[in-house]
C-alpha cells in the first residue's frame, strides 16, 4: 500500500514554502488547509492538502490573490493551474527539443537513457552553454510539469538527482579554479536545494574562479568562519522558492552584519527575488547575473584572473 504520512507544519512549511503564520490564516478564513491532531495535539497535514498547498503557492507566485484562488471552483482552478503552466515558455537556444525529450524521459522513468542524453547535449554544447541553455530552461519546464499534473513528485526527484550527479561529476573534471575571487558557496539551514548552487559553481570554476562549495544548510555562524577560514572575498548563497518567503530578508540581512565589509555577498535562486537590496548584498536574477557580479568584482581591480579557455565555455 502507498500510504505517505501526514506532515507537521513545520514540514508543511519547508515542503510548501509558505509560513507557518500563512497557514493558520487561512486555516481560519477560508478553512483550508484543515489539519488533524496527532497524539500531542500538534496539526499535522494530509499530504492531499500539502500537494494543494504547493499549487496554491505557485499560483501566489504568479500574482494571483489568495482570495481568489479559495474562491474558485475546482475547475477554475485546475485553470488557472494550466495556465500558469502555459506561461512559461522555453526560451531559445538550442534546448527546446532535448528540454521536451528530456521530459518525455522524465515521464518514462527511463533514468539511464535520461543521463546519457544530458551528457551528450552537455558534451556538444559546452558546460557553459548546457548550464544557460538546457538546464535552466529544463529546470522550469520540470517545475511547471509537476504543476500541471504531468509529473509526480517522485519523478521531479529523479530529474533532480539525476541533474545533480551529472554536474557534479563535470565540476569534478574542470582543472580547480585558482584564481580569484575566491567564492564560498552554500545555503542557510532549512534551504535542502542544491541544483542551483552547482549550475553557479560549475559556471564560476569555468570563468577561473575559486569555489568553496559547503553544500546545504550551514548555520549562519559557520558560515562566517568558514568565510575567514578560506579567505572568501564572495560568499554566494541559494534561496529556492520553497523557502519561507519571510524568512529570506532576515537570513541575509544577518549573513550581511556577520561578515566583514570587504566580503561580498552575493545571492540568487528563486526566492533571490524577496531580498530587499543593501549595500554589499548582490542578487543574481539570473544565472548570466552570476557571470556579471564575477566580471564586476574583477573590474573593481581587486585582482587578476587566469585565462580561461574558450572551448570549455
Amino acid at each position: 500500500m502507498n500510504i505517505r504520512p501526514a506532515l507537521s507544519i513545520s514540514a508543511v512549511e519547508r515542503e510548501t514554502g509558505l509560513g507557518k503564520d500563512t497557514l493558520r490564516v487561512w486555516e481560519r478564513r477560508y478553512g483550508f488547509p484543515q489539519p488533524t491532531r496527532d497524539n500531542h495535539g500538534e496539526r499535522v497535514y494530509p499530504v492531499e492538502q500539502v500537494d494543494r498547498l504547493r499549487l496554491l503557492k505557485r499560483l501566489i507566485d504568479h500574482g494571483y490573490r489568495p482570495g481568489r484562488l479559495f474562491a474558485a471552483s475546482e475547475e477554475e482552478f485546475s485553470s488557472l493551474c494550466r495556465a500558469c503552466a502555459a506561461k512559461s515558455v522555453v526560451e531559445p537556444g538550442g534546448g527546446d527539443e532535448l528540454v521536451s525529450h528530456a521530459i518525455r524521459l522524465i515521464k518514462a522513468n527511463d533514468a539511464s537513457v535520461l543521463r546519457q542524453a544530458l551528457h551528450q547535449a552537455m558534451m556538444r554544447l559546452g558546460l557553459q552553454g548546457f548550464i544557460i541553455d538546457v538546464v535552466a530552461p529544463l529546470n522550469q519546464a520540470v517545475g511547471e510539469a509537476w504543476m500541471s499534473g504531468e509529473l509526480q513528485v517522485f519523478e521531479e526527484h529523479l530529474y533532480t538527482e539525476q541533474m545533480k550527479a551529472l554536474l557534479r561529476q563535470a565540476i569534478g573534471n574542470l582543472p580547480p579554479g585558482v584564481g580569484r575571487p575566491r567564492i564560498l558557496l552554500t545555503t542557510v539551514p532549512e534551504e535542502q536545494h542544491l541544483l542551483g548552487l552547482l549550475m553557479v559553481e560549475a559556471l564560476l570554476v569555468l570563468d577561473g574562479a575559486t569555489s568553496i562549495s559547503l553544500g546545504t544548510q550551514t548555520p549562519l555562524l559557520d558560515i562566517q568562519m568558514a568565510a575567514m577560514a578560506h579567505k572568501a572575498d564572495v560568499v554566494a548563497v541559494s534561496f529556492s522558492a520553497a523557502f519561507p518567503a519571510r524568512q529570506v530578508a532576515p537570513q541575509v540581512s544577518h549573513l550581511r552584519q556577520l561578515l566583514p565589509s570587504e566580503v561580498e555577498v552575493w545571492v540568487g535562486g528563486t526566492g533571490a527575488q524577496r531580498v530587499v537590496p543593501q549595500p554589499g548584498v548582490i542578487v543574481l536574477a539570473t544565472l548570466r547575473g552570476a557571470l556579471e557580479a564575477l566580471e564586476a568584482w574583477r573590474d573593481c581591480g581587486h585582482g587578476d584572473h587566469p585565462p580561461v579557455s574558450h572551448d570549455q565555455r
